[in-house]
């Protein structure tokens, strides 16, 4: 249960409940509910309830205005009432490898946590048995303990593909008890290729050459006299996600031709009758073919130069998290551990967090702005434990250069590691509990020692570098002379769009026009071009491209929204050129419009740009110019 549920639960009950909500989506500040009638939902209530800024009515639409974390509100209100998640975001489309990325990560992350348990259960089974060996206590792999310990450890590896089937059929929208079976029947024992192997030495004699193996494979049946490769899936990773969108797909159609009243039944029936047997005959050998190559193309780089392998890894890790790319990475480990019993693929990113981490504790030293100073112990503490997207995103990235410095640092571990051949043999601890991966299953343990040999060395040139070469270069201001003796910091914000210049208080939605939002300037664009008003980071880009979420390198949150109900367009005259996570330099083109197309369609173009964080700063000054250019003065926020 996630930190609003019980709001989530209290807008639900009072828009009608479930049963009056025909849909919903969310913008960048709003969820957008299409209800059945408007008339039963409580709209002085929803307007003073604590997490709730006001409600609107437009286009259609009841609109609960939430602000900057509406995902995290859409999400629960998802949840407590029942609907399907077709947002905009998944339905936008994308290039290939970003709609792969995107769907590796939705189906590897709900079970995460659980992975991470299993391996650190497995990592300490590993320890307890090389403390056994240097005679602390009797303990062996044979013992009872040792066995119920590794049987918990390892059963998420072991039947990957069933939990696998579970998260899959959840993001190819499959009925989710679909996606189990399909996932227990490629562990199913006799499919596997070492019992198809025993039937095939049965029928041909010892010593015969299995077909089909130079595929990987050990030996094939036939299914309606098409032969079929027996190739094992426990613990496999990559087949099912392929054979469960591919069963979504049947579901599809099977739901638009089989009668409702017998759906039920009849429709599984189908899935499970076509997905499989082609599962088995197509997209199973071609896929495990696939990864085997892939897999054994990172070998072969590796086996070429270890140390380049762990330089290159350990210096783009962070940047990989920060666009979601390591989800391209992540899961060939799991492969590799789950059919092999341990992988290298990972080793060279070990050291990055801990340099993430030293570059926040020598900042913290070094920050002369107190606000951003007393977000560093907090950072420290989830970096030492492997999350790092707070010393990430709230403080290195922000001031680049100890961004760089933490890579540089990472770099080095991670070449340390490969050149003396770390192994991991199994994924689960993050952070300081990662160094237990690097125990054998029989207790040998030097592994584990070279990696805290490593966490030393990347965390002392993360740390070292910011201690010599960064400083705080924070603008500080005194005030005039004469006035009481106090240091303020000013930001300024360009101009982000040409055009004329209103009061905020002008504008014709309600919300913004009262500054509910926080505190700016509407825009009437005579250009359909939006710039960067200063050096930052994209901190949100709705799918639409209606709206951007920017945050300044000090701290100062802008949201820039284009035109009235412009949501409603799906991104149809919109291009953007950045996305979201990218750093952003004062005067980059972000998005381009088509300013007439929209008029046109009948929608108003008026642009609000607002402090969203505005009650962080002693003032917001709003430029006094009726017109304004890209490079104009537009805000200064003062703290």
């Amino acid at each position: 249960m996630g930190k609003y549920h019980e709001l989530a639960e209290k807008i639900v009950a009072n828009v009608g409940g479930k049963e009056n909500i025909n849909s919903l989506t969310h913008c960048i500040t709003r969820l957008r509910f299409k209800l059945k009638d408007e008339g039963i939902a409580n709209d002085d209530i929803l307007k003073n309830m604590d997490g709730v800024v006001t409600v609107m009515k437009s286009g259609g639409q009841y609109q609960v205005v939430i602000g900057n974390h509406v995902p995290d509100v859409y999400a629960e209100v998802v949840d407590v009432a029942g609907i399907s998640e077709n947002s905009e975001e998944e339905s936008s489309g994308g290039n290939i490898f970003n709609r792969l990325i995107d769907i590796l990560s939705g189906c590897f992350q709900p079970f995460l946590g659980a992975l991470a348990a299993a391996g650190m259960i497995k990592g300490f089974n590993a320890l307890l048995v090389f403390l056994g060996t240097q005679g602390w206590f009797n303990y062996t792999a044979e013992s009872g303990t040792y066995v119920m310990l590794n049987a918990i450890g390892d059963a998420i590896f072991m039947f990957m593909p069933v939990i696998l089937g579970y998260t899959s059929a959840k993001k190819f929208r499959l009925n989710p008890m679909v996606g189990i079976v399909i996932g227990a029947a490629l562990c199913y024992p006799t499919i596997q290729g070492t019992a198809l192997q025993t039937a095939f030495t049965a029928v041909a004699g010892e010593g015969a050459a299995a077909p089909y193996s130079l595929l990987g494979q050990s030996a094939y049946q036939t299914f309606l006299g098409i032969p079929w490769v027996g190739a094992t899936y426990t613990s496999s990773v990559v087949p099912v996600i392929f054979i469960i969108a591919f069963a979504a797909q049947i579901q599809k159609l099977a739901k638009k031709v089989i009668p409702s009243v017998v759906q039920t039944f009849l429709v599984p029936f189908f899935v499970l009758l076509i997905a499989l047997p082609v599962g088995f005959l197509i997209i199973g050998p071609i896929i495990s073919m696939l990864t085997d190559l892939l897999s054994a193309g990172f070998q072969a780089l590796m086996d070429f130069s270890p140390a380049v392998y762990g330089l290159i890894l350990g210096f783009f890790w962070q940047v990989l998290v920060i666009f979601g790319l390591h989800w391209s990475v992540v899961p060939l480990a799991i492969m590799q551990i789950t059919q092999q019993g341990f992988s290298q693929v990972l080793t060279g990113s070990f050291g990055a967090s801990f340099a993430q981490t030293a570059v926040v504790v020598a900042m913290y030293f070094k920050l002369r702005d107190k606000k951003m100073k007393a977000l560093c112990p907090p950072a420290i503490i989830s970096g030492i434990f492997g999350v790092t997207e707070p010393a990430i995103y709230g403080i290195t990235l922000p001031k680049k250069t100890p961004f760089i410095y933490s890579m540089i640092g990472g770099a080095v571990g991670g070449l340390f590691l490969m050149v003396n051949g770390v192994t991991g043999y199994t994924m689960g601890g993050l952070g300081i509990f990662g160094i237990f991966n690097y125990i054998t299953p029989e207790g040998d343990a030097s592994g584990m020692w070279t990696s805290l040999i490593a966490i030393a060395i990347s965390a002392a040139i993360g740390f070292g570098l910011t201690m010599a070469f960064w400083k705080d270069n924070t603008v500080v201001e005194e005030i005039a002379e004469g006035e009481p003796t106090m240091s303020v910091r000013k930001e300024i914000i360009s101009s982000p769009i040409e055009g004329t210049v209103a009061p905020l208080s002008s504008a014709k939605d309600e919300a913004f026009a009262q500054g509910i939002l926080g505190k700016g300037i509407l825009i009437h664009p005579t250009k359909g071009e939006v710039v960067a008003p200063f050096d930052g980071t994209v901190m949100t880009l709705f799918p639409t491209k209606h709206a951007i979420g920017l945050i300044s390198d000090n701290g100062l949150e802008l949201l820039i929204h284009i035109g009235l109900d412009t949501v409603q367009l799906n991104g149809q005259y919109f291009e953007a050129h950045v996305k979201q996570g990218d750093k952003v330099t004062r005067g980059q083109k972000l998005i381009t419009f088509d300013k007439d197309a929209l008029i046109k369609a009948g929608f108003n173009i008026e642009t609000p740009v607002l402090v969203t964080n505005s009650a962080d700063y002693l003032d917001i000054i709003e430029s006094d110019k009726n017109e304004v250019a890209c490079s104009d003065d537009l805000i200064t926020a003062l703290v």
